[in-house]
């Protein structure tokens, strides 16, 4: 038997006004509004990221080609594979989830028919273990096969600046960003945002059901540093034959 969760906000109630839905939200105690509103659930012993949804979402815009980009994937088989892209505006240090992917029993062939599109220059980041126990191709070895079907996989497993993968440290950056403004995701990622409200904590441990874009998302975060130019735009900037060429030694 298979379950389907569907979420309804006041929003959908059409039959109120604007300004009578407002007056709604606005009489629950702030800490009840995205419960009673949006049906957000209180589950465990705390949401993971205890920030307002309108917070985090914006609007899709076509995104500047000069942003450095990431992607991120999650391994997975019964459970999915999932997958994001990160553009990071470097001026005002923002990050934004601008797509993510997300499936059961896929082959890494078959994924990256699904992700080639998104630019085969872009570099993937990877989890240190792919949580694939019943399966050969865990970590490294899966990272290759993903490599071998034509995904830029970066050279070494998702890690900080210092090697450490602390999973807590990652959460933390990602909230860090989020309550500062400098977390942002495109609000038509409906996936990515019905595992945002359900991530949470039981008895203080991050419970690991329905999280994978999640940790695609915190894999993108902690090797944020590895994000690149699409190639393009430097093409779109040299000069004509015969003139200086600063970039030439990029060709």
């Amino acid at each position: 038997m298979t379950r389907h969760v569907t979420f309804m906000t006041i929003d959908d109630a059409q039959h109120y006004t604007e300004q009578e839905r407002a007056a709604i939200v606005s009489a629950y105690p702030a800490h009840e509004r995205e419960a009673r509103a949006k049906g957000i659930p209180v589950l465990g012993s705390g949401r993971i990221f205890p920030v307002a949804e309108d917070l985090v979402a914006c609007e899709p815009f076509r995104l500047p080609r000069y942003w450095p980009r990431l992607g991120a994937l999650d391994f997975g088989w019964d459970h999915p594979s999932a997958a994001v892209e990160l553009a990071w505006d470097t001026e005002a240090d923002v990050v934004y989830v601008s797509k993510a992917c997300r499936a059961s029993q896929q082959t890494p062939a078959m994924q990256a028919l699904t992700l080639k599109p998104w630019g085969e220059w872009l570099p993937w980041a990877w989890p240190r273990d792919g949580r694939r126990e019943t399966l050969e191709g865990a970590g490294v070895a899966l990272a290759r096969q993903y490599s071998a079907h034509g995904l830029n996989m970066l050279t070494r497993h998702a890690q900080f600046p210092d090697g450490s993968v602390s999973v807590e440290a990652g959460l933390m950056e990602m909230l860090d960003r989020m309550q500062s403004g400098r977390f942002k995701v495109f609000s038509t990622l409906l996936p990515w945002f019905e595992e945002f409200r359900l991530y949470h904590r039981k008895d203080g441990q991050v419970v690991k059901l329905r999280d994978d874009l999640m940790a695609a998302t915190r894999y993108g975060v902690m090797m944020l540093r590895e994000a690149v130019v699409d190639p393009a735009e430097f093409k779109g900037a040299r000069r004509k034959v015969g003139q200086s060429d600063p970039l030439g030694a990029f060709r």
